[in-house]
């Protein structure tokens, strides 16, 4: 571990990598980052805090990570993960509902929180000298959260209207939204983070407190504090205002379902009623994030195919043969199995079967034939960049510990997973592809402009 770069002297450095890059006639040269130099400990209540001391700007994020998200969530009750996460906005014994925007955005800063397959995450930004006001808001809302009835049937009246929103008012919302239920077979990653209207109105406030008082504990919690703070304050504040909090004598619930491989290829029809055009949807089963050499090169791959006008589905799909408007590719790592995940959205005229005969042949393509130094480098060096960029501001920086402490295997991947990226090689890329793509079986989703009963696999 050591100092964390700069902006100036990082931009500079990141300079010489991208001239290196296009100069370059074979391959980029590896550009050397000072890693980000982290403190990590464990509070005797099982808190985990991360922290990184960067002055570069009079300010500082806080971050509370619960290692909870949708794949917690009970039998028959998907979206709790995302109902908690509006709840925790709401009052506390010592706040009133709300009172986290007049901590932030009264003094210039800013607040939000997301919620994932995995984690449930609430994140902030300040100035630095309201640092021991924050660590105190989320100590107070961990610890005497109100969890009523009037909060409870208010925010779920809220997560409600944003799946009208995000899913049935989106032309495309119910096919990405049909993605993780048609691709996994047993693991609860098949719940969709946003849950379901009828779930969420079949919960009732006795399994909202007990879903709060499983999972809202310092043993399943990190704290992240990024940017301009003294440690010894720092360490002094984390232990006074969250210190005292007592760990549950229960234990944590662990999702031990492993999911299957995959014996044959399945196909799905998902329809929509305002839908223009028709889309397709292909996965494949890839390993948990842990699983870093298979992740990084897995990573790169679904750039080479998707990312920017130039990227091999864009070329082919869009401007060669026009069968497509919109394309797209991710390698969607979880902690669990996750997926890679290849889609077209359609131009008019031509149909899903179209779109997944090309999507296919361009990643049989890749996965087998030569790539040009050029195009693995450019994708190499624009994947480096999006990280660097994101690490000049202490909430980003603070966002990539999180992503590494509690999805990618451990902290120290904030560092080395960096230097894996420039490593990865052409036959990497193949034999991530080979292994998890091309050898293995997928599940197709046709997405169709009509309304019609939802089909079964075939």
């Amino acid at each position: 571990m050591s100092m964390r770069l700069r902006p100036a002297t990082l931009l500079a450095s990141l300079s010489l990598f991208v001239a290196a890059a296009v100069s370059a006639p074979l391959a980029a040269a590896e550009l050397a980052i000072a890693p980000i130099q982290y403190h990590q400990r464990t509070l005797p209540n099982g808190l985990k805090v991360l922290s990184v001391e960067d002055h570069s700007s009079p300010n500082v994020a806080v971050q509370m990570w619960y290692h909870v998200g949708s794949r917690d969530d009970p039998q028959g009750r998907s979206g709790f993960a995302h109902l908690f996460e509006h709840l925790m906005f709401k009052s506390t014994r010592h706040m009133h509902a709300e009172q986290m925007d007049r901590l932030t955005e009264d003094v210039g800063g800013a607040n939000n929180a997301s919620t994932g397959d995995d984690v449930t995450n609430y994140f902030e930004v300040v100035p630095s000298n309201y640092l021991q006001t924050l660590l105190w808001a989320e100590a107070e809302r961990l610890s005497n959260l109100n969890v009523d009835e009037k909060n409870f049937k208010s925010e779920r009246a809220v997560v409600e209207e944003e799946y009208r929103q995000s899913v049935l008012a989106n032309p495309y919302g119910k096919l990405f939204n049909a993605i993780d239920p048609h691709s996994y077979t047993v693991h609860p990653y098949r719940r969709p983070t946003i849950g379901s209207i009828e779930d969420l109105e079949a919960a009732s406030l006795k399994d909202v407190i007990a879903f709060h008082d499983t999972f809202y504990r310092p043993d399943n919690a990190t704290l992240i504090v990024s940017g301009d703070f003294d440690p010894a304050r720092l360490d002094a504040w984390v232990d006074q205002y969250f210190g005292w909090i007592p760990k549950p004598a229960t234990p944590i619930p662990q999702v031990t379902v492993q999911e299957p491989r995959r014996r044959k290829n399945l196909r799905y029809t998902e329809t929509s009623e305002t839908a223009p055009l028709p889309a397709v949807a292909v996965t494949w089963l890839i390993p948990p994030a842990a699983d870093s050499a298979d992740r990084i090169p897995l990573e790169v791959a679904a750039a080479l195919l998707s990312q920017g006008d130039s990227s091999r589905l864009y070329q082919s799909l869009v401007y060669r043969h026009q069968v497509a408007q919109q394309i797209g590719a991710d390698a969607d790592s979880r902690v669990g199995p996750g997926l890679f995940v290849v889609y077209a959205i359609l131009a008019s005229g031509h149909q899903p079967t179209e779109a997944e005969n090309l999507l296919s042949e361009e990643v049989i393509w890749l996965a087998t034939q030569p790539i040009p130094a050029s195009e693995l480098d450019k994708v190499k060096t624009q994947l480096l960049t999006s990280e660097l960029k994101q690490r000049q501001t202490a909430q980003g920086t603070a966002f990539a510990l999180g992503q590494a402490s509690l999805i990618d295997g451990g902290v120290e991947h904030v560092n080395t997973d960096l230097v894996a990226l420039q490593q990865v090689t052409e036959k990497d890329v193949h034999r991530v592809l080979q292994k998890y793509v091309t050898g293995a079986h997928k599940v197709t989703i046709d997405y169709l402009p009509q309304a019609a009963s939802k089909g079964a696999a075939k």
